[in-house]
């Protein structure tokens, strides 16, 4: 079976049909064969890993179904092992979430038949982190309800961390800071009591930083990603530091070395945002030419797309800034928190130039304004009145002449707030007299 195994490996390239079959000999051959659980194990995961490569979502669902009676055999803790393994094969496969999601509940329904709560419970975790990213936020919430309420009786402290960490996550989603912050710090209270692999600190402080993003304060987010950064360079040498040769860490996370690669260029790229939204482009040049980690990812091209839009602010260049989120629409519209930010900015940047294009007038026409600041008419038009609006400056627009008409900024008149002022002690003094009459 050895030869056959090697055979089959072989020929993955080439011809992986072939191989399949000869994988499928080896994993469903009769217990009389004497085929080791070893070798069975050897032929499913690199039959899995064969399905992800030629992309077929169907053949990958109908090998795990199939390979349940094998799964029985073998110990829970090496089943529960594989079978996230078998399930997570789906992530690489091009369309292949919703079968990803149909496969995780029919092993959920699989384990509850077989008593495996550990096993269950960190597929549903799985499960509800599937339903965050197809945008299922109800389905999640419930999951992770039940799932929280399960654990808290158990005291299983390192699956609560994972699960208020994916709450806080779902919340974040949805907007809702409150929440998601109080998920957090539910999370950092249970990891304070245990032991915390780093890739999962990693994901706490990614979590941190990305909140106090949403809330604006960049200057506490950019320590928490140069946190995550860090607590994963750790990770990928153990040797440097004696707490992280711990095997069992690496398999409750189950980060590759490429997802962990991933994380960190993610955690670099919000360190780069960070330093756009303090407004501070010029200290990117020491940021990149310092640390093992941002020569590896100085290249990438989420890097490169950030660099030009810190040209740009730097050279408060509207035009520059829509060359780069043309160049680079991919990499900066895919991430929801660089996205949104450069939102943002981008609204600033626009602001800022309008009023000092409009400063040294007090009647102008909006072709004018278009022209020297380079975006079309009707884009220009758009943001003046909803700066008129926003009290930015006050004026009109004359859409009939095409023209913006400025006014001075109205003195405040502080006759009403003394006014306001006065009727507030007059209230004030008559509430009293209400109160001593009631005593009488």
């Amino acid at each position: 079976m050895a030869a056959q195994l090697e055979q089959a490996q072989n020929l993955t390239k080439e011809s992986p049909q072939q191989a399949a079959a000869l994988f499928s000999s080896v994993l469903f051959a009769e217990q009389s064969s004497g085929v080791t659980v070893a070798e069975r194990e050897t032929a499913l995961l690199s039959l899995a890993a064969l399905f992800e490569r030629m992309q077929d979502a169907a053949a990958l669902t109908k090998l795990i179904n199939d390979s349940q009676s094998y799964l029985v055999s073998v110990s829970k803790a090496k089943s529960s092992k594989i079978i996230r393994t078998l399930v997570d094969r789906f992530s690489g496969i091009q369309g292949g979430q919703q079968p990803q999601i149909s496969t995780c509940q029919s092993m959920i329904a699989w384990a509850k038949g077989e008593n495996r709560e550990y096993l269950r419970q960190a597929l549903e975790t799985r499960l509800a982190s599937l339903y965050l990213d197809n945008q299922m936020y109800t389905e999640a919430l419930a999951l992770i309800a039940q799932l929280l309420t399960e654990l808290k009786k158990l005291d299983d402290k390192m699956q609560l961390v994972e699960v208020h960490l994916l709450e806080s996550r779902v919340y974040m989603a949805l907007k809702n800071l409150a929440k998601s912050r109080a998920a957090l710090t539910s999370a950092r209270t249970s990891a304070n009591s245990i032991y915390t692999p780093p890739p999962l600190q990693a994901q706490l402080d990614l979590q941190s930083g990305t909140l106090h993003a949403e809330e604006g304060d960049f200057k506490t987010a950019y320590s928490y990603f140069f946190e995550t950064m860090e607590g994963l360079a750790v990770y990928v040498s153990p040797k440097d530091a004696a707490s992280s040769s711990n095997d069992n860490s690496a398999l409750q996370t189950g980060l590759s070395a490429a997802e962990v690669e991933s994380r960190q260029l993610q955690a670099f790229a919000y360190m780069i945002l960070c330093k756009i939204m303090l407004q501070q482009p010029d200290e990117l040049a020491a940021l990149l030419a310092t640390g093992k980690t941002a020569s590896k990812f100085r290249d990438r091209q989420v890097v490169v797309a950030l660099q030009a839009v810190a040209k740009a602010q730097k050279q408060r260049s509207l035009a520059d800034f829509e060359k780069a989120l043309s160049a680079f629409r991919n990499e900066l519209q895919s991430d929801e928190l660089i996205r949104t930010h450069l939102t943002t900015l981008y609204d600033t940047l626009m602001e800022q130039n309008l009023v000092r294009l409009i400063e040294p007038y007090s009647k102008v026409e909006i072709a004018h304004i278009s022209e020297l600041i380079g975006l079309p008419i009707r884009v220009v038009e758009k943001k003046l009145s909803q700066m008129i609006l926003d009290k930015v400056f006050h004026g009109i627009l004359d859409q009939g002449n095409g023209c913006l008409v400025i006014f001075e900024e109205p003195k405040r008149d502080l006759t009403y707030d003394a006014t306001l002022d006065t009727i507030k002690s007059l209230g004030l003094v008559v509430e009293s007299l209400y109160e001593k009459a009631a005593a009488l």
